[in-house]
């Protein structure tokens, strides 16, 4: 059976009898993930370009690539993401299939050669806006776990009171809305023609919700029937920062190495609004029908409850080490390798003791790679790539990591280019929607195809 991942703890300032939105420990590990958008050349090669650049969103992988541009660009880019969610739950398998279309991406590289200096010819200025992270998905899941948690009506008048303790089903709803986006400002210049050198600060804007409905359909012996709907939402906004520099090495005209490093995400305030004051069902936003009393318990009748609370996030850092073979004017190989170490994220103001800890001990380094190809027919340049990223959690399955092959094109007119790519990835999660009952979670799997296309104009 499939650990149980997710909503293993939820917000760190209630105790807790269900948890359907995600808990603060959960939040952080969403916050830190990177959808790895970018041009369509970036993409259908597999984002492996930290030791190639002369892409603008090589940008946030290693800055030292803008000095590798010959001339000043600007790009732009849209992708059309199709995602299909299946969730099983106690044998019960449910679909879910959502399009969205986005602007991924907007940047310019600026280059300007040098007169004054026979050492350092060459430098850059580049300005990046990029979707890292694209929060909109949604699922459902059906079935019967047969453990019934709404067992009492709050109405009920009848001595002793009715006790609904049959589980007749479960269903739950859930939909995630927003997106993580940045800023991305670097300078990199090229000493001899062979070293170049880059540095970026990196903004961050953070918009997420989610609203979830747990519904639960029970019956006593007598064949009374109660239906109990759980509603809850959150709405969570922030910003952020962080910097990266690095260095790409010439050592042959065929072949280049690079290294950089990014430090951590400072989300130095995160605001959550929800409506989570007393996670008990019968005190939370709850209605409660029951088929043999016209009364209807409404817990919200007098409005919606809601709360405020702000907190700051660290994510980790990242360091990236590249390599990249030349094959000519024909085509090249490119590979990054990637290392995260999760245990040292760190959520402050406020009492997160219990998820910080959980961080030192249900979590990890991740190695992640990158792998990309492009050969070129004279106008024409044919991609393709690969991506792998590690799930941080110690006990994940090996489906649970993430895996994406990519493939693309492009066309060079003169003063502007074209690109185009799509990727496929995929990996597996579960998401548990009661906590502190015996109940399975729900088993997710996961595909996104992508289809990126870029416009790249000369300057």
């Amino acid at each position: 059976m499939k650990k149980i991942i997710t909503t293993a703890i939820f917000f760190a300032v209630t105790s807790l009898s269900f948890s359907q939105a995600l808990g603060y420990e959960d939040l952080g590990i969403l916050f830190s993930q990177n959808d790895n958008n970018g041009t369509a050349r970036f993409t259908a090669m597999g984002g492996a370009f930290g030791a190639l650049g002369g892409d603008i969103s090589s940008i946030n992988i290693n800055p030292a690539g803008l000095s590798v541009f010959n001339n000043s660009v600007f790009s732009g880019t849209f992708n059309s993401r199709n995602s299909t969610i299946n969730t099983t739950y106690y044998g019960n398998t449910l679909g879910t299939q959502d399009e969205f279309i986005n602007i991924s991406q907007a940047g310019a590289a600026l280059v300007f050669d040098t007169n004054y200096s026979n050492e350092w010819t060459k430098f850059a200025l580049g300005f990046n806006y990029r979707m890292t992270k694209d929060f909109n998905d949604s699922f459902s899941a059906q079935g019967n776990s047969g453990v019934a948690t709404f067992t009492n009506f709050p109405l009920d008048t009848n001595t002793p009171a009715l006790e609904y303790n049959i589980a007749d089903e479960q269903r739950f709803f859930n939909n995630y809305r927003g997106d993580l986006t940045e800023l991305n400002i670097g300078l990199s210049a090229v000493h001899q023609n062979k070293l170049h050198l880059g540095v970026a600060i990196n903004f961050y804007d953070l918009n997420f919700s989610q609203q979830s409905t747990l519904s639960e359909f029970n019956s006593d012996t007598n064949g009374n029937e109660l239906d109990a709907f759980l509603y809850q939402e959150s709405f969570i906004t922030g910003t952020g920062f962080s910097a990266n520099l690095g260095f790409i090495y010439k050592l042959h005209k065929n072949f280049r190495f690079g290294l950089s490093y990014q430090t951590p995400t400072w989300f130095t305030e995160v605001i959550d609004e929800n409506n989570i004051l007393d996670n008990d069902g019968f005190n939370g936003d709850t209605e409660i029908y029951v088929s043999n009393d016209n009364v209807i318990y409404d817990n919200t009748v007098n409005g919606f409850p809601s709360q405020i609370f702000d907190f700051r996030l660290r994510t980790p850092s990242k360091l990236t080490a590249s390599a990249a073979l030349i094959v000519g004017k024909f085509g090249l190989f490119s590979v990054d390798y990637s290392n995260r170490n999760f245990q040292n994220m760190r959520l402050s103001r406020g009492n997160f003791n219990q998820e910080n800890q959980s961080f030192q001990d249900n979590y990890r380094n991740t190695h992640n790679f990158n792998v990309g190809t492009e050969w070129r027919f004279n106008r024409f340049s044919l991609r393709g790539g690969y991506r792998f990223e590690q799930n941080p959690s110690k006990q994940a399955l090996d489906s649970d990591n993430l895996e994406g092959y990519s493939l693309g094109g492009g066309y060079n007119f003169g003063n502007f280019r074209l690109d185009f790519s799509f990727t496929d990835n995929n990996r597996t999660s579960a998401y548990n929607f009661y906590s502190g009952f015996n109940v399975n979670a729900a088993e997710l799997s996961q595909n996104n195809k992508v289809f990126t296309g870029t416009v790249t104009i000369n300057l």
